[in-house]
């Protein structure tokens, strides 16, 4: 495994397992198949409903917890100095753990500088280790680096071959924030795995497209946290550190950039962004 030292000194690994979208009954399951094939970093958030089911997968591990890094999200309808000091405490208790590894603020809605007012206090009072933001922009990053004490570790955001986010990703390198990519395989978007691109460079590699495009995002700078529930493509997620593309590989996956999301906005979420504005 490789390791980013983030801005605050904290040392992240730079492949994790994401759980977006998988049920707090299958989550336990899932969580332990990754820990058990060599995952040490573990991604989710208080919206996702399965912190329970990965707190369960951690207790059960094994694993000595300072050897393991949880990241969680607050999400915006706990924004708020207080409402945010109390979901981080309910995200520690759920995950059956004394701290968080990093700690980010999900969206930016609502009262976020309050929000991020409160994870510096969390951090101070030593409940999380890092703390960061997810899906801000420039523009709304700069706004937290007005207010901060404690400058973001991280922002995480939908970023693959498709979407590079160059303009947002030279701010975030400029202001030493770390760049973590969701998405990391465009949800295994079709248009995106089945490039001929990366047929070709399987081929040369002889890894799968799936394992170049992870690949490229190692040697971007990008940390990711594909997700799977199959343990073979867990397995195959982490065997990308064994091979590295050349430059020219490197220019052609970024010659693909259309600068267009791939996420699709789920119905959950249309629905609880129509309650959240009223």
């Amino acid at each position: 495994m490789q390791y980013k030292i983030l801005n605050d000194g904290n040392k992240i690994p730079v492949l994790g397992y994401g759980v977006f979208e998988i049920p707090d009954g299958d989550c336990t399951d899932c969580v332990a198949r990754a820990i058990e094939c060599g995952y040490r970093h573990i991604d989710t958030a208080q919206i996702y409903g399965n912190e329970a089911g990965v707190g369960r997968a951690v207790k059960a591990c094994g694993v000595p917890r300072d050897e393991l890094f949880l990241t969680s999200k607050v999400w915006v309808k706990e924004f708020g100095y207080e409402k945010t000091l109390k979901s981080i405490e309910l995200s520690l208790k759920k995950l059956k753990t004394d701290y968080l590894d990093l700690m980010l603020l999900h969206r930016p809605y609502f009262d976020y500088l309050n929000a991020w007012r409160a994870l510096e206090k969390a951090q101070s009072d030593g409940l999380v280790k890092s703390i960061g933001i997810s899906n801000f922009t420039d523009k709304q990053t700069a706004e937290i680096l007005d207010i901060a004490k404690v400058k973001p570790a991280v922002n995480q955001i939908e970023l693959h071959p498709y979407f590079g986010r160059k303009k947002l990703k030279s701010y975030l390198e400029e202001k030493d924030i770390a760049v973590e990519a969701w998405y990391p395989l465009g949800h295994g978007n079709k248009k995106l795995t089945q490039n001929p691109l990366f047929s070709k460079l399987s081929e040369k590699y002889k890894k799968t497209p799936s394992q170049i495009i992870l690949r490229w995002h190692i040697q971007s700078g990008n940390i990711i946290f594909p997700k799977t529930r199959s343990a073979a493509h867990m397995a195959e997620n982490l065997d990308i550190f064994s091979f590295s593309l050349d430059e020219e590989d490197m220019r052609a996956v970024d010659s693909l950039d259309k600068n267009k999301p791939l996420f699709n906005v789920p119905d959950w979420w249309q629905k609880l962004t129509i309650k959240l504005s009223r």
